[in-house]
C-alpha cells in the first residue's frame, strides 16, 4: 500500500525573472498592458455576439465561449506574475500552488477539445452545408460546449492528484513564474514515475486527440473545398476556416516549442510567455481582425452607441 505523504514544504517560491532585476519594471508594464487588452478585446467580442443578431450563429457562439476560456486562462498566471513581479516575497502556498496547477491544466486542456469542436462546426458548415443548421440547433450546441469543460477538468485532475500525492520534503524553488507540473513534480522527494506517467497519458488524451481530429477535419475539408468549381466558393469556404486554422496554429505551436524542446533553461519563462500572454492577446484581433462580419458588427455597435449619445 502506497505510505501516506510526508509533505512537509508549506509554500513555494517562484523566482519568475528575478535573473533579470533590470528589467522588472519593463516586463511589468508589459505584461499588464498585454493583459488589458486581453481582457477587453475578449469581453467585447462575448458582447458583440450577445448583442449583435447576425452573430447568432453556432460559429460565433463558440468563438465567443473561446473567448470566455481566454479570460479565464490569463487570469490563472498574470495576476500572480504581476504580483511577484513588484513583490519581495515571492512566495505561493502549498494549497494555492495546487490549485494554480490544477487551473492552468484544465484550461489548457479544455481549450484543445473546444479548438476540436470549432473545427467539427467549420466541417459540418463545408460538408453538409443544406444540413447544417438543423445539425447545429441550439440544444446541441450547448451539449456540444460543455463537453470540452467536462474533459479538461475531468482529464486534468489525474496527474494533479498523483503529483500532490507526491513527497514534499526540502527543495521550494520553483524556477518559473507559475506552478506547472514539470517543475513541481521535479521537486519531489518520492519517486515521481507515476506522476509523469499519468501526466504523459493525460497529455495524450487531452492535447494529442484534439489535434489528430483536428488535422482529420481540415483534411476533409480542404478535399471538399477543392472539388468547388468555383474560385469565390473556395475563397468563401476557406475564409470560414482562417482564423482557426491561425489560432490553432499557434496554439499547438507554442506547446511545441515550449514542451518538445530540452528544458532546464532560464529562457523557457520567456518562452512560457508565448502561451500564457501573447497567444491570449492576438486571439481577439486574428477573430475581429480577420473575420468582416465581427468588425461589421463591431461597427454597427459603435455607430449605434455615437448616435445614442449624440
Amino acid at each position: 500500500m502506497r505510505e501516506v505523504n510526508k509533505t512537509t514544504v508549506m509554500e513555494f517560491v517562484l523566482l519568475g525573472f528575478s535573473s533579470f532585476h533590470s528589467f522588472q519594471n519593463v516586463i511589468f508594464c508589459v505584461v499588464l498592458l498585454a493583459y488589458i487588452i486581453c481582457v477587453l478585446g475578449n469581453i467585447t467580442i462575448i458582447v458583440l455576439v450577445r448583442v449583435e443578431t447576425s452573430l447568432h450563429s453556432p460559429m460565433y457562439f463558440f468563438i465567443s465561449i473561446f473567448a470566455v476560456l481566454e479570460i479565464m486562462f490569463v487570469s490563472v498566471t498574470v495576476p500572480k506574475l504581476l504580483a511577484i513581479l513588484v513583490q519581495t516575497k515571492k512566495t505561493i502556498s502549498f494549497f494555492g500552488c495546487f490549485m494554480q496547477l490544477y487551473a492552468l491544466c484544465a484550461l489548457g486542456e479544455t481549450e484543445c477539445f473546444l479548438l476540436s469542436l470549432m473545427v467539427f462546426d467549420r466541417y459540418v458548415a463545408i460538408n453538409n452545408p443544406l444540413r447544417y443548421v438543423s445539425i447545429m440547433n441550439s440544444r446541441f450546441c450547448y451539449t456540444l460546449a460543455a463537453l470540452p469543460w467536462f474533459f479538461g477538468f475531468t482529464i486534468s485532475s489525474f496527474p494533479i492528484v498523483e503529483t500532490y500525492l507526491l513527497d514534499f520534503c526540502g527543495p521550494n524553488k520553483i524556477n518559473h513564474f507559475f506552478c506547472d507540473l514539470a517543475p513541481v513534480q521535479s521537486l519531489g522527494c518520492s519517486d515521481p514515475f507515476r506522476s509523469n506517467m499519468t501526466t504523459i497519458v493525460a497529455a495524450s488524451f487531452a492535447i494529442v486527440l484534439p489535434f489528430l481530429a483536428i488535422v482529420g477535419f481540415y483534411i476533409h475539408i480542404i478535399y471538399t473545398v477543392l472539388k468547388i468549381d468555383s474560385k469565390d466558393g473556395k475563397t468563401k469556404a476557406f475564409s470560414t476556416c482562417s482564423s482557426h486554422l491561425i489560432v490553432a496554429s499557434m496554439c499547438y505551436g507554442s506547446a511545441i516549442i515550449v514542451y518538445v524542446k530540452p528544458k532546464g533553461t532560464q529562457y523557457d519563462k520567456f518562452l512560457a510567455l508565448i502561451y500564457t500572454v501573447v497567444t491570449p492577446l492576438l486571439n481577439p484581433f486574428i477573430y475581429t481582425l480577420r473575420n468582416r462580419e465581427v468588425k461589421d458588427a463591431f461597427r454597427k455597435v459603435i455607430s449605434h452607441i455615437i448616435q445614442s449619445k449624440c
